[in-house]
């Protein structure tokens, strides 16, 4: 299935990719894609009476094409009887009933739930002294071996391009060791160990050798954060600085991506550069933005010798000259420019990006945590407070696994040394804050919060979202604390999104009836919390449609401290004065657990003010850069059509 998706690709369409890749419209549709692939080669085993060796990943990638394997055995009768299956990697070390070893992931995703062997799932061994490690790893090659060979070798791509634990610098004739984690990897695996502190420095790992030995590679990427590398792995070099580079010399390997991963390739990012397409305003923009950058030239000086030398003749031809063009997408962009994100009251709105009537709209901001609301849009959710609209903040989640322990133990131990110094008697209460304290002093590494240390913890965020509010001017009766189901867990992995989550969703558009919708649509991890926020805010405003209120509700999304929208992609850019941006550093300064190494930073080391500063920074550097005003900072929306 895979192998003739591949063929419908032209060989002129696939000149800058190296090696197979297949693009799907999201990582469900992929997943099922893979599943079916390897279902049909067990069943074929089955019928040579053949045992079928699998080799096996873990992390984000593999979690839907396990739950569609789950589902294939229970609903469709996929036996796992004759599958053998091999392990990438462990955390060394790592107890195997730990919630972040890789054993415990196998058995909870797949192994549990279908009618696989025990004695026939084999992953490396965390517990092992270091002495032992490598007659171990010579042993784990060694049962390969004794099968053939995998069959169907399954993996992900680390930030850095790694493939298994095989981090940037690992050999294409690497064996099955021991190795030491890159600062990358750990920091992307931080937040499953709350704090970069608790995550492992060493893992084992199954080497290039036996990797690049199995018959069949089919590597999976997912979302934006992956777009970079996956560029670099399948159009770049060969090179062991990115490992997943080595599969262009695979004979039978295999890329599959979602859109997202896959938008930096050439043929999805620049396809004027591989075959002769149909010029769309879209495209035009995008590519007349992308040579103005490329070129380091404001709009307007770019020349008709400009478009020929970067491969857009076509569209010097069919819209030309260059000036033409140039005073089209100048003005465009110019028109995305608005200091009034709720409208300019009586303004002609033709070219404006908001329409100036109603005057005073109501607006409903939903932040996914607590304080994504004033890293991504602080200055236009103060803007649009004192430009005299009713504005709501929907806080979907509490946040409260982002607060670290020794935060919510200052907590409780004030909470609890406060009611003795006063004599205050509150048998709840002091159960509380007692309990939690005693769990924070004794918590071992990588344990779940109880359900009384995540109230606490809960407590601390909405007091900081209360705070920025009130900075902002934003009474209690505007402020709308969700508490979506599917985040409260206790742990990194959420619950899918439910009705729940939807009928909460849609209860406080009902109640507010906005005229604005602003909604957090940075999709850099799919598996993250913005992106069962934003299906919950798409799903509701979907089954609203219908209702009379929403002819006249407009949905702006912005993003938050990962990543900004494209140049080309902004229909909406709110300028901020230096004032401004000072300001809005003051309102995320209210969030005071997040300040000074937050539990997930992610792989950016700034903290949230300096990267949300820089980001705007740049937003207004490029705005001038293509030859418009100067602006100390801008904030970015696109708009969503339903």
């Amino acid at each position: 299935m895979l192998q003739s998706s591949i063929d419908k690709s032209t060989d002129f369409e696939k000149r800058f990719e190296n090696v197979g890749t297949i693009v799907f419209e999201n990582s469900t549709s992929a997943s099922k894609a893979v599943a079916k692939e390897i279902a049909d080669l067990i069943k074929v085993k089955q019928a040579q009476k053949q045992p079928c060796i699998l080799g096996l990943a873990t992390g984000s990638s593999p979690k839907g094409l396990y739950a569609e394997l789950v589902r294939l055995h229970k609903e469709e009768g996929l036996s796992f009887k004759n599958v053998i299956a091999f392990n990438l990697d462990e955390y060394y070390p790592m107890e195997p009933d730990s919630i972040n070893s890789y054993v415990r992931f196998m058995k909870e995703l797949l192994f549990n739930h279908v009618d696989i062997l025990p004695e026939n799932y084999h992953i490396p061994d965390g517990t092992l002294s270091k002495d032992a490690i490598s007659e171990y790893c010579s042993q784990y090659e060694s049962k390969i071996e004794a099968y053939g060979g995998i069959d169907l070798q399954i993996l992900g791509i680390g930030g850095n391009g790694h493939i298994g634990f095989n981090e940037s610098g690992s050999l294409q004739n690497s064996k099955t060791r021991l190795v030491a984690l890159d600062h990358i990897t750990r920091v992307a695996a931080s937040g499953d160990f709350s704090g970069l502190n608790n995550t492992p420095r060493t893992a084992i790992t199954l080497g290039v050798k036996k990797i690049m030995e199995a018959k069949r590679v089919i590597l999976m990427a997912w979302g934006e954060s992956k777009s970079h590398i996956t560029k670099e792995s399948v159009e770049g070099t060969v090179t062991n600085l990115v490992p997943a580079s080595f599969l262009q010399e695979h004979n039978n390997a295999t890329f599959v991506l979602d859109k997202e991963a896959s938008s930096k390739l050439t043929r999805i990012n620049t396809p004027w550069l591989v075959e002769k397409i149909t010029w769309t305003d879209k495209l035009i923009r995008k590519a007349v933005l992308g040579l103005a950058l490329h070129l380091k030239k404001p709009i307007l000086m770019l020349t008709d010798a400009d478009y020929i030398e970067n491969g857009m003749s076509d569209l010097l031809a069919d819209s030309g000259p260059a000036y033409d063009i140039n005073i089209k997408i100048f003005n465009k962009l110019q028109n995305t420019i608005t200091g009034w994100p709720g409208g300019k009251p009586n303004a002609d709105d033709a070219k404006r990006p908001e329409r100036a009537e109603p005057a005073k709209k109501r607006v409903l901001i939903f932040s996914p945590h607590p304080d994504d609301d004033i890293i991504s849009m602080g200055g236009t959710f103060k803007r649009l407070h004192e430009q005299g609209h009713e504005v709501h903040i929907g806080y979907q989640t509490s946040g409260n696994i982002a607060v670290a322990d020794d935060e919510a133990l200052r907590f409780a131990s004030f909470v609890c040394d406060y009611n003795a110094k006063f004599g205050i008697e509150s048998a709840e209460a002091e159960t509380i804050y007692k309990k939690a304290e005693t769990f924070l002093k004794n918590k071992k590494a990588s344990e779940i919060d109880i359900p009384e240390v995540r109230y606490i913890k809960g407590l601390i965020r909405k007091g900081e979202a209360q705070s920025t509010s009130y900075f902002i001017g934003i009474p209690d009766a505007q402020i709308h604390f969700m508490e979506l189901p599917f985040y409260e867990t206790g742990a990194i992995e959420k619950k899918p999104l439910g009705e729940e989550d939807i009928e909460i969703t849609m209860n406080l558009i009902e109640q507010i009836k906005p005229h604005q919708i602003y909604a957090a649509g940075d999709l850099a991890d799919p598996h993250g919390t913005h992106k069962v926020c934003l299906d919950a805010v798409f799903e509701a405003v979907k089954q609203l449609k219908p209702k009379k209120f929403m002819k006249d509700c407009w949905v702006w999304l912005y993003r938050g401290a990962w990543q900004e929208w494209g140049i080309d992609e902004i229909e909406m850019a709110v300028p901020m004065g230096p004032d401004q941006v000072l300001e809005k550093r003051k309102g995320i300064f209210k969030h005071q657990s997040q300040k000074d190494g937050v539990v997930f930073q992610g792989t950016d080391s700034r903290e949230f003010w300096q990267r949300a500063e820089d980001r705007n920074r740049e937003t207004a550097h490029l705005y001038h850069e293509l030859g418009l005003s100067h602006y100390a900072a801008m904030e970015a929306f696109v708009r969503w059509e339903y």
